[in-house]
């Protein structure tokens, strides 16, 4: 369909952007502006690069070994179209999305009510861990989460299914 995503970066095989090996796809562009975040060159919503999504989908299906693919930022909500694209793709061949969002799982519902890809991202979303960074909750025990204040929400069709704290 010819989308194209404004990325900062990519992750060919990480083990703490989500369980599993996971491919990483960087966001480029943030409204959150985090105070200690440790992505600050990806709050631009100008910089980074725009790849087409099935530039991205090749090079994620290069590696069979992967066991899924994560969106972080950037924030990812809001290109959440060519996000939802890449996410369709990626549970088509097999492999599950982890996404990771400074908005609150409640935030998205409100901004979904104005466009509906935010919805449907989620919809395609096996594991939301939202929240902005808190520094002062800053906790690097936590399992791939950077502040306590995160959540780890498991959805299904963009629902909670339990959620890890």
């Amino acid at each position: 369909m010819g989308y194209e995503l404004r990325i900062s970066g990519i992750n060919r095989e990480s083990i703490v952007d989500g369980e599993g090996l996971r491919f990483v796809v960087f966001a480029q562009g943030c409204i959150h502006n985090c105070p200690g975040c440790h992505n600050p060159e990806t709050h631009s919503l100008t910089g980074g690069k725009l790849v087409p999504v099935e530039e991205l989908f090749s090079m994620i299906a290069e590696n069979p070994l992967l066991d899924g693919v994560t969106f972080s930022g950037g924030e990812p909500f809001l290109q959440p179209k060519p996000f939802l694209e890449l996410a369709k793709m990626a549970r088509a061949s097999g492999m599950d999305v982890t996404v990771y969002t400074g908005y609150t799982y409640e935030e998205l519902l409100i901004e979904a009510k104005k466009n509906e890809d935010i919805i449907k991202l989620l919809e395609e979303t096996d594991v939301l861990i939202d929240g902005r960074f808190i520094e002062e909750k800053k906790d690097l025990s936590l399992a791939f989460r950077g502040s306590e204040n995160q959540r780890i929400i498991r959805l299904c069709d963009g629902r909670p299914q339990k959620e890890e704290l």
